[in-house]
């Protein structure tokens, strides 16, 4: 990483990185014009289908983009039309989406699994007049009538299934129709659209679960590259192993334009995160030089490695140059065997407002626990008088789309972006202590910071994955947790994975393991009002299609809460019983 802390100026309010952003190109029609010149037949990307990757070069994804863009405009497309784009990452999604961005259109990707009715509240939302889904499952979830000109799907359809679709979805087409070859196609794309121009919605919930379409321009993604450009020493000759949901910020932004814009090859992951084995799989056949992803998944990846001398040196080899995480604190354990085979981890700070970077650690500085490093060029970094973190940049959103009330409180009278976090300005860099809007006042109007005990019980203990604690207007705090099932069922599991734990072999041995950890948390916490006096582990698989996880894989707290409130009231309860695949933990003082 190329990093100099001279490059920071800060005190105990204000962060600036003093690096010069460098020129940052206009527009993506002008990005993907320069790197198509440049890289040629080099490959840009790769997918497996049946087994096989299907490759793709910068000729042909460039001239894959204009035919795009040419045969949209004759479907009727025009500048500032939006279409969502309702998928799973795959190369059409790719090129699809960089085409609407290169002919002055905008590109709404949601997320592949959502329900019928959380997807057609979107789309009707969102004011678009085109839509493309993946495939026939996506397909089938759009029921209602909506005022859409045309829908294109992605996968081939037989001439009889796709007349008998057409019953249903009279202007439904296949996407190879856009494939269509046209002379003069790149006169489709503009090259002089303004950087300010709007050309990604992107609807993010948060970890508070409030549904907001965050809108982005040029200028906003295409800073946040120069300025990664300068920061990180990404080239044309990094490989990128890809599983990050493309709906998102952190892949969908972040990842894929790092590759993009840097002329690298990026290889999409065949199980999309889901199966870490397959990962190691990819892994072992593309021998990534970067890999950007959610603790979670480092996580799995590293358990289920363990003791296989072989398995890590496949994993741990030695191209690889830096490891990228961010979303949520990465665990020490984690971390460490990154460090001691001298393999950077570079962890990142932002939200989809902010494009989504604000922050990056220096690898040459030792981690601590919460803290995300400093801006990147072209961004300022603030704090407000009750600690919440402000920020200023060319990343920074436009405003959020048909949402006259959140736009209201976004931004301060000068111009600061509020993030809604909480943090402090150290020598290390920037601290994360919480939510603003997670700080509990209990009933006798103590407040509780609930991600610090969070963090706490995550870091006593591997076997949980996610912790939530509540107690607002409450006598005490409570916790729900919900147990690592992976690591749970890992068949060599031994005491000396983790010597401060157990080693518990199932779950309900992880309960009583569990009630001993919380008693040693609370006594170790200085303040006893912050105590849990009850918690429950909950033998459930929380998930984003339940929207009880982030895009991300973040808790989100308040579905969280909402699903599971009679739970907590439980909690609450003079007499707790032990209900179904609930495990009561008893933490008598």
């Amino acid at each position: 990483m190329k990093k100099d802390n001279e490059n920071i100026i800060s005190d105990s309010n204000l962060m600036i990185c003093n690096t010069k952003l460098g020129e940052v190109v206009p527009n993506i029609a002008q990005m993907l014009r320069r790197n198509a010149d440049k890289f040629g037949n080099k490959i840009v990307f790769r997918e497996k289908r049946d087994e096989k990757y299907i490759e793709l070069n910068w000729n042909q994804l460039y001239t894959d983009i204009c035919n795009i863009a040419s045969n949209l405009k004759k479907f009727g497309f025009n500048k500032g039309d939006k279409m969502v784009i309702f998928s799973r990452n795959r190369f059409e999604m790719l090129e699809l989406e960089l085409a609407l961005m290169a002919a002055d259109g905008v590109a709404v990707p949601i997320f592949f699994n959502y329900s019928s009715e959380t997807a057609e509240q979107l789309i009707q939302h969102s004011d678009a007049k085109f839509l493309t889904v993946g495939n026939t499952e996506q397909l089938d979830k759009i029921i209602r009538e909506l005022p859409l000109k045309h829908i294109f799907i992605f996968n081939e359809l037989s001439s009889a299934e796709l007349t008998s679709r057409r019953l249903k979805h009279k202007n439904l087409h296949p996407f190879s129709e856009l494939l269509n070859e046209n002379k003069n196609s790149a006169s489709s794309l503009n090259f002089n659209t303004h950087p300010d121009d709007i050309c990604l919605n992107m609807y993010t919930s948060g970890t508070m679960g409030n549904e907001k379409c965050v809108q982005l321009s040029h200028k906003n993604i295409l800073s946040q590259q120069a300025a990664i450009q300068v920061t990180l020493n990404l080239d044309a000759n990094d490989r990128f192993l890809s599983y990050l949901r493309w709906h998102h910020s952190f892949g969908g932004i972040f990842e894929i334009f790092g590759a993009l814009y840097n002329g690298a090859s990026m290889t999409l992951e065949s199980s999309l995160g889901t199966d870490p084995a397959e990962i190691l799989k990819n892994w072992k056949e593309i021998k990534p030089t970067v890999f950007f992803s959610v603790p979670l998944i480092y996580q799995a990846i590293i358990d289920l490695i363990g003791g296989d001398k072989k398995a890590e040196e496949e994993f741990f080899h030695p191209g690889l140059k830096f490891v990228f995480t961010a979303a949520a604190p990465l665990p020490k354990r984690i971390s460490d065997e990154f460090e001691m085979r001298k393999i950077p981890v570079v962890e990142g700070y932002g939200l989809t407002e902010t494009s989504p970077c604000c922050t990056l650690t220096d690898p040459e500085i030792k981690r601590e626990p919460g803290v995300v490093g400093f801006p990147i060029p072209g961004v300022t970094i603030k704090l407000a008088e009750d600690g919440e973190i402000l920020v200023k940049g060319p990343n920074i959103m436009k405003c959020y789309y048909k949402n006259d009330l959140a736009n209201k409180d976004i931004f301060t009278d000068d111009g600061w972006f509020c993030t809604g976090d909480i943090g402090e300005i150290t020598d290390s860099g920037l601290r994360l202590i919480t939510r603003k809007d997670r700080i509990f006042k209990l009933l006798n109007a103590e407040k509780v910071i609930p991600t610090r005990i969070e963090s706490s019980i995550l870091k006593k203990c591997p076997y949980i994955s996610y912790a939530l604690v509540e107690g607002k207007g409450r006598n005490y705090p409570v916790a729900l947790l919900f147990p690592n099932h992976r690591l749970l069922d890992k068949t060599n599991n031994v005491n000396g994975d983790f010597p401060e734990c157990n080693c518990p072999e199932g779950i309900s041995e992880l309960s009583g393991c569990l009630s001993h950890c919380l008693k040693e948390l609370n006594y170790n916490m200085n303040q006893k009002f912050s105590w849990i006096k009850a918690a429950m582990l909950v033998d459930d698989e929380l998930s984003i299609e339940n929207k009880t996880l982030t895009p991300s894989l973040k808790l989100a707290p308040n579905n969280v809460k909402e699903f599971y409130k009679s739970h907590i009231e439980k909690l609450y309860g003079e007499d707790v019983k032990v209900v179904g695949n609930v495990y009561i933990l008893p933490l008598d003082e």
